[in-house]
C-alpha cells in the first residue's frame, strides 16, 4: 500500500490535548477512522501519542501507511544546526521513522533553550535568522527521508511568497487559524493559486479555554445546523472542508470525536455556504499577542503581514 498523498480532510489536533487523555483519544480516533493526526514538540504530548500509535499499529487498528502523521519545529530551534535534533526528539517520541509532514510553527524565533520568552533578550529577530536558513535545514530533511514533505504554521501571503523565492522545495502546507469569523480568503486564493495545502486549525473558533467557543452560538451556523439535525460544530467542520481546506478539531470525548468526524460527509447548500462566507469579521482567537515583549522585534501587525 503507498502512503497517502495528501492529508485527509478532517484530522485530528492535539493542542491542548491533556497527558493521560490524549493517548486514549488517538486510539479512540483511529478505531472510528481517523488517519490524519496533527501533533507539535510544543504541546508536550508526542511521547503519549506515540505509545498509542505503537498499540494501534501492534493491534492491527491501522497500518502506518494508512495514516497522515504531522508534527511541528518549534521556536527556539530555527537554527539550522537545530533542526534535525528537534526532528529526530520528535520522531522518537511519536516511535515513527518518518513523518508525512513536518512544519515550521510560528515564523518567531527564540533562543536555543528558551521555550517561551519572558524577556526580548530571548528573541531573535527574523533579520537576523530568517526563515530561510531554517527552510534550507528542513529541506534536508525531505533529502534524507525523514520526512514526506515540510510546510510552515501561522504564515502570511508575504513570508510564503520570501520562502517560494528562496526554496528549493516549495512549502507544501500552511497550517492557520480559520473559521467563519476569520476566513482569510486572500490567504487562502493564493495558497491555492501557489499549489499549497491549507490546514485550518481552531476551526470551532475555540480560544482553548474553558466554557463554550461562542462561534458555536452563532445564529447563522446553529440555524443551518438545525435545517440539517446536525451539530453547529459538524457545520463549522463542513464549511472548513466544503472551501477546500483541510480541519483539525481536537477532542478527547468519544462521542465528539465520532460527530467531528462525521461532519465530513455533510453537504451545505451553496446559499448556506454564502450566509456563512458573510460571517467574516477577521476576529483571531490566536492573535499572536504573546509573542509581544517590551523591547522586543515581534509585533502582531508585523506578524500577520497587515496593517496596524
Amino acid at each position: 500500500m503507498s502512503p497517502l498523498l495528501s492529508p485527509p480532510a478532517l484530522g485530528l489536533g492535539t493542542w491542548k490535548s491533556s497527558p493521560g487523555e490524549v493517548g486514549g483519544a488517538v486510539r479512540t480516533a483511529l478505531e472510528l477512522g481517523y488517519r490524519h493526526i496533527d501533533c507539535a514538540s510544543i504541546y508536550g504530548n508526542e511521547a503519549e501519542i506515540g505509545q498509542a500509535l505503537a498499540g494501534a499499529f501492534r493491534d492491527g487498528v491501522v497500518q502506518r501507511d494508512q495514516l497522515w502523521i504531522t508534527s511541528k519545529l518549534w521556536n527556539d530551534c530555527h537554527a539550522p544546526e537545530d533542526v534535525r535534533p528537534a526532528l529526530l526528539r520528535s520522531l522518537s517520541d511519536l516511535q515513527l521513522e518518518q513523518l508525512d509532514l513536518y512544519l515550521i510553527h510560528w515564523p518567531v524565533v527564540h533562543r536555543h533553550g528558551v521555550v517561551m520568552p519572558e524577556q526580548a533578550a530571548d528573541q531573535i529577530p527574523l533579520a537576523q535568522l530568517p526563515l530561510s536558513q531554517t527552510w534550507g535545514a528542513m529541506e534536508a530533511l525531505v533529502e534524507e527521508g525523514l520526512v514526506r514533505q515540510i510546510g510552515v504554521s501561522n504564515c502570511s501571503a508575504a513570508k510564503l511568497q520570501g520562502l517560494l523565492h528562496t526554496s528549493r522545495l516549495r512549502p507544501a502546507m500552511n497550517q492557520v487559524e480559520r473559521h467563519p469569523w476569520l476566513q482569510q480568503n486572500a490567504l487562502l486564493q493564493f495558497c491555492q493559486q501557489e499549489g499549497i495545502w491549507l490546514t485550518a486549525y481552531s476551526p470551532l473558533g475555540s480560544p482553548g479555554g474553558p466554557g463554550q467557543a461562542p462561534l458555536l452560538a452563532d445564529p447563522t451556523i446553529t440555524a443551518i445546523a438545525a435545517t440539517h439535525g446536525a451539530t453547529p460544530a459538524q457545520v463549522l467542520l463542513a464549511w472548513g472542508i466544503a472551501t477546500g481546506t483541510a480541519v483539525i478539531p481536537k477532542s478527547v470525548q468519544r462521542d465528539r470525536l465520532a460527530s467531528n468526524l462525521a461532519a465530513s460527509q455533510l453537504q451545505l447548500s451553496p446559499e448556506e455556504l454564502q450566509q456563512i462566507a458573510s460571517l467574516d469579521r477577521g476576529h483571531r482567537f490566536v492573535d499572536g499577542s504573546f509573542w509581544e515583549l517590551p523591547g522586543g522585534p515581534y509585533r502582531r501587525a508585523a506578524l500577520w503581514d497587515e496593517a496596524a
